[in-house]
């Protein structure tokens, strides 16, 4: 770990405020958003732009690399990031906001591309588990940490803004001053979508699922919080109450994923997520109920996205993995993109607590799926299935392969010693 830190530490802090400026401005916009009088719907859309860039970021961050390089990929849209947050209070207009957020959500999926390259660069084969659990972890604490900063200045000013700005732009310095350029990010040709489905239809059918759970999760809690009357302060609680559970919740789900069937796990994760989202619009009013609804949903559905990654890659073979990874990611950003405007239609039908309904009835929806596919077809033997890996639902496309490029070498490694 020691060793991991002194050669990652620049990259990891540098990603850490990149997400304090990523988490602070999605929480930061639900509340400006009901203090400027934006309808619900309006949000809805400004909350899918991001979605909708990081899909299309995911697809062009590539060949951007390709064309100029690591470092000048990097800094153009590291820039852009930093100028579009400080404009947000300027033009308070929910089309530039959904501009604005496309635009974002785009630059922030080729800063991941890049910056995963070159954490995936930088680590040796036994130190690669180690940086991608940091990368991902220090992830989290920057979304958390977000939370905490809503509280210092009033959502209604530009000071917010400017934190989230600042933190953007500081990012990028220990990073670009401490890293060597890359070879070009390896792009691999896709799977299409009909045989990944083919392969594994939970996985597929999951990943979609919780696309929309995920995006209204990480776009439309704060909007939910400031339509239900929570204060900045609760606001800001109830949205880092997701992230933090999800760092403690992982490594159990984990730790079971690897010693039993993955299907029954999957089931019984959406199960607690969902009676977790019932808890809350039920219950809600109570703000530690609200709270305990928060941390099952986060807890579970955060970790889900790598046990289906991980279910998935059990019915592939290794040279196709990194092949389904594009895949996987692009069915997520679909469900992604259609999560936070179906969450505000059910909003705008039954109240704020519709934001809990919708990822209720999609995690009980996975669960029953589950639970039909245990009957199509038999789980392979625990000893013959891929290990289980973390990787965050905001992770591109490189990050998903860099884990399972892990898993592979790990595999290896342990049937070379059984073997020995």
């Amino acid at each position: 770990m020691i060793k991991v830190l002194s050669g990652a530490w620049p990259l990891l802090l540098g990603m850490m405020l990149l997400q304090v400026g990523n988490g602070l401005q999605g929480t930061l916009l639900g509340v400006r958003g009901e203090i400027e009088g934006f309808s619900t719907f309006s949000m809805s859309l400004v909350m899918s732009g991001y979605f909708l860039g990081f899909l299309f970021g995911s697809k062009m961050a590539p060949e951007l690399i390709h064309r100029v390089g690591h470092v000048r990929v990097f800094a153009a849209l590291g820039s852009l990031i930093s100028a579009i947050l400080i404009l947000y209070p300027a033009l308070t207009s929910p089309w530039a906001w959904v501009l604005g957020r496309v635009l974002i959500g785009f630059c922030y999926s080729g800063v991941y591309v890049t910056a995963e390259s070159w954490l995936n660069n930088s680590s040796s084969n036994e130190t690669r588990g180690q940086a991608l659990s940091l990368y991902m972890i220090m992830q989290m604490v920057g979304i958390v940490s977000a939370q905490g900063i809503m509280v210092l200045a009033d959502a209604s000013g530009y000071v917010l803004f400017v934190i989230a700005s600042v933190c953007v732009s500081v990012a990028f310095a220990p990073i670009l001053l401490s890293v060597a350029p890359t070879p070009a990010y390896d792009t691999t040709k896709p799977m299409s979508l009909r045989e990944i489905l083919r392969i594994s239809p939970l996985g597929c059918v999951g990943m979609l699922l919780l696309g929309g759970v995920f995006s209204a999760q990480f776009g439309m809690a704060a909007v939910y919080g400031a339509e239900a009357g929570l204060s900045v302060g609760q606001i800001s609680i109830f949205v880092a109450t997701f992230y933090v559970a999800a760092l403690f919740i992982q490594y159990p789900l984990g730790y079971l994923s690897d010693r039993m069937d993955r299907r029954v796990l999957i089931m019984a994760a959406a199960v607690v997520a969902g009676v977790g989202a019932f808890v809350a619009m039920i219950l809600g009013a109570y703000f530690p109920l609200l709270l305990v609804g928060a941390f099952l949903i986060g807890g579970t559905t955060n970790p889900l996205y790598s046990l289906l990654i991980a279910y998935t890659n059990d019915f592939l073979e290794p040279d196709d993995m990194a092949a389904a990874a594009g895949g996987m990611v692009f069915i997520n950003g679909l469900g992604a993109v259609a999560g936070p405007v179906v969450t505000a239609w059910v909003m705008g039908a039954i109240g704020a607590h519709g934001f809990f309904l919708f990822i209720g009835l999609l995690m009980f929806t996975m669960a029953a799926y589950a639970a039909y596919r245990m009957t199509q077809r038999a789980a392979p033997s625990v000893e013959d299935t891929d290990s289980y890996t973390w990787v965050a639902p905001s992770a591109s496309p490189m990050a998903v392969a860099f884990a399972q490029e892990y898993d592979l070498e790990t595999a290896e490694t342990e049937a070379e010693e059984a073997n020995e």
